[in-house]
């Protein structure tokens, strides 16, 4: 019988990060191109965020706070940066994307901070700099368990005090991890992601599934509210 660990390891060998590169390369800058086709889903998806932020008392009425400063892990072309965030969440967003042509608009758009144009996995916390929120969906597929387990640990050091880690991305529905070969990348199912946090430092404070996106051919989508476990 193979055993859990030794099948992700298999997987986690068959991401590659070139191939996945030449994959979002060839993909157009706009919202069809980051959503696969699926840009319909893009208001649904975004109110749901917002929804989710508002539970953790996120967000722009009384009873809410502003994030002063906030990171998108995996920004693409700015759609969350640009239609959640900097929409009365955060007042400025620093953004990590490998894909210089994605982040080409956002430079110097008001409340863009910083452009990290390089992968989740060589990104380090500016020394100085803290976040209230961090925001990564869609693109944590790309990288292999222990790049994951040790970007979440850069993302925790990078935390203010009461800040939040937010994960939001497609659950594997088959009872295990997946690898696709389209784009290099897995899908992991919730049981991984839990583990993967906790090997993080992280501790769970909030989780709750995307409404919206059953019958139109989409995977789960869950939300993954983080901070740390001590």
């Amino acid at each position: 019988m193979t055993s859990s660990s030794t099948r992700q390891g298999k997987i986690d060998s068959l991401i590659s990060r070139d191939d996945g590169r030449k994959y979002w390369e060839g993909v157009n800058a706009d919202v069809n191109g980051m959503l696969g086709g699926y840009a319909n889903v893009s208001r649904v998806d975004i109110q749901g965020s917002r929804n989710f932020l508002a539970k953790l008392g996120i967000g722009c009425k009384s009873n809410q706070r502003v994030a002063a400063h906030a990171l998108e892990g995996g920004a693409g072309i700015g759609r969350v940066t640009e239609g959640l965030l900097l929409d009365g969440i955060a007042e400025e967003v620093d953004v990590i994307e490998p894909i210089s042509k994605f982040t080409a608009a956002l430079q110097g758009k008001p409340g863009v901070r910083s452009v990290f144009n390089m992968g989740l996995e060589d990104w380090q916390p500016e020394e100085g700099v803290k976040y209230d929120l961090i925001w990564i969906q869609w693109c944590v597929g790309h990288l292999t368990d222990e790049q994951l387990i040790h970007f979440l640990g850069r993302c925790k050091t990078a935390l203010k005090e009461g800040g939040v880690i937010v994960v939001k991305e497609n659950n594997s529905t088959t009872e295990a991890d997946d690898f696709d070969e389209v784009d290099s990348s897995v899908t992991r199912e919730d049981r991984s992601f839990r583990r993967l946090f906790g090997e993080a430092g992280l501790r769970l404070v909030r989780t709750e599934q995307q409404r919206g996106f059953t019958g139109i051919g989409l995977l789960p989508v869950r939300m993954y509210a983080l901070k740390p476990a001590q």
